[in-house]
């Protein structure tokens, strides 16, 4: 591993944000609370941003809650609806240049990354509107007695959508795009760790409202801890609660939601397998595998952390991946060369390390990495890690780390390979190398996971995308991420003549 410094690249000044975000309006908040981001590279603040209240949030969801019930927004088209969501994506674009340092200081991920990954979501915007405008919400049926039953698709009214700090922008095109597109009106939680972002989406939704072109109270975007967060959550105005984040969260987002029984859409934690079958080309591994187990610097929930290869090419895929994963330059995220930056969070840090920790305790080898780089004196970093002699039991294995160590499992044969990829409390991605196509595609449909990549990783939210398990309800992306803000109603009609 290589590491970059330089005292030319720094970070820019961010401007604090002083009011709240409710009903598409920056208003002032109830209280007086504020909440400091740290930038992971300086380990100094960065920029403040007002804390939420319980009253904001009360008012956010009252808001919501008179939009949707007046129906301006869903009684339009989904044509209409469509060409605001564009509206969207286009001033999104405009702002490329103001959202890629954010993507910097709010989740340590290189410039030379956040810029693309920021155009992206204008990407995500266009696709739902795409997919809305060739969306029917109504199917006539003709029933045996002659008469018609109507099934019509009805927007599931005032949506939650909490999102995570790993990917804050990006998560708001997953949510907050087909809701909207829906019909449905939104309040918008961001992560304390990752509020400055969103303030730039609100930014949009707040010209757009003044311009009548999204209705008022239908887009309210809050950052609050998780106590006030809660009262969002079982707010019994708010019928949809969509999030992601961690499988833990998400368990006590269901529980609270079960007791009103709201609807839940839940994207939550991962710890994807790769198995790497004995026919795979090994050059052509590791032009994906390292980015897959690595991306921002493992804070993906999609990263391919479980490296499974036979007991035969163990040998040969270990020191390939330390050669690749060595190659990854981590440093300074404002130098155009780094490919990895810090950990969001000391705390994100603390807990990396302690996993590596236990890997050690519990038997396993670290041969690559394991701790801070060299050269660095400052940000929230943790060195590529690899981590061989790992067995499927260990925490190292079963946990969620949310940092860049990959841990290799060997196995004595395919039977065994897929067993261990099933063997997790999650599901959600996954990875088969192998020279056989097709015979990469049979192993994918055994794997118990929502998406699976055959000789790459490859990441496309313009299709279904979710997971199985502990790792969520639900879909988000192309047709099946618009349908769950649908409730289906169907209106039985008589035969006549």
């Amino acid at each position: 591993m290589t590491t970059t410094e330089s005292a030319a690249a720094a970070p820019p000044k961010i401007a604090d944000r002083e009011q709240v975000f409710v009903g598409g309006r920056w208003v002032e908040s109830t209280g007086d609370e504020w909440i400091d981001l740290v930038d992971p590279f300086t380990e100094k603040k960065a920029a403040r941003i007002r804390s939420a209240t319980t009253e904001d949030v009360e008012r956010a969801v009252q808001a919501a809650r008179t939009s949707f019930d007046s129906g301006e927004w869903a009684s339009r088209t989904m044509a209409e609806r469509a060409d605001v969501l564009d509206e969207i994506a286009s001033r999104l674009e405009s702002r490329v240049e103001e959202l890629t340092p954010l993507g910097v200081i709010e989740v340590g991920i290189p410039v030379a990354v956040s810029g693309p990954t920021q155009q992206m979501t204008a990407g995500l915007f266009r696709a739902v509107a795409a997919v809305a405008r060739d969306y029917s919400t109504r199917d006539d049926r003709t029933r045996a007695d002659g008469g018609v039953s109507r099934i019509l698709k009805e927007p599931t009214g005032v949506v939650a959508a909490i999102i995570p700090w790993n990917g804050p922008i990006g998560t708001i095109a997953f949510k907050v795009a087909p809701a909207l597109a829906a019909g449905c009106s939104v309040i918008l939680k961001t992560a304390p760790e990752a509020p400055l972002s969103p303030s730039v989406f609100a930014d949009v939704i707040g010209e757009l409202t003044a311009e009548g072109k999204i209705p008022d109270g239908v887009v309210s975007v809050l950052c609050a801890d998780r106590e006030v967060s809660e009262t969002l959550v079982t707010n019994p105005d708010v019928d949809h609660i969509t999030f992601t984040g961690s499988t833990l969260a998400g368990r006590r987002i269901m529980s609270l939601a079960g007791e009103r029984i709201a609807r839940v859409s839940l994207e939550l934690g991962g710890k994807s397998a790769a198995i790497i079958l004995d026919d795979a080309d090994l050059g052509h591994v590791m032009q994906s595998l390292p980015m897959g187990g690595c991306m921002q610097s493992g804070q993906a929930c999609i990263a391919l952390t479980r490296v499974l290869v036979s007991r035969n090419r163990h040998d040969e895929v270990v020191e390939a991946l330390k050669g690749a994963l060595g190659f990854l330059t981590m440093g300074n995220p404002w130098e155009q060369t780094t490919f990895l930056g810090p950990l969001a969070m000391e705390r994100q840090r603390d807990r990396v390390e302690s996993y590596i920790a236990s890997a050690k305790e519990e038997g396993a080898t670290v041969v690559l990495g394991g701790g801070r780089p060299a050269g660095v004196d400052h940000g929230f970093f943790v060195e590529p890690t690899l981590i061989d002699g790992v067995r499927n039991d260990m925490r190292v294995a079963q946990e969620e780390i949310f940092g860049p160590v990959v841990s290799v499992i060997t196995y004595e044969d395919e039977e065994e390979a897929i067993a261990i990829a099933n063997d997790s409390i999650y599901g959600l991605s996954g990875a088969v190398y192998t020279a056989d196509l097709e015979h990469g595609f049979e192993v994918a449909q055994r794997i118990r996971t929502g998406t699976v990549s055959v000789n790459a990783t490859i990441i496309d939210f313009t299709v279904p995308f979710g997971g199985y398990k502990q790792s969520g309800v639900g879909r988000e992306g192309g047709v099946e991420g618009l349908e769950e803000f649908f409730e289906t109603k169907t209106v039985h009609l008589p035969a006549t003549g």
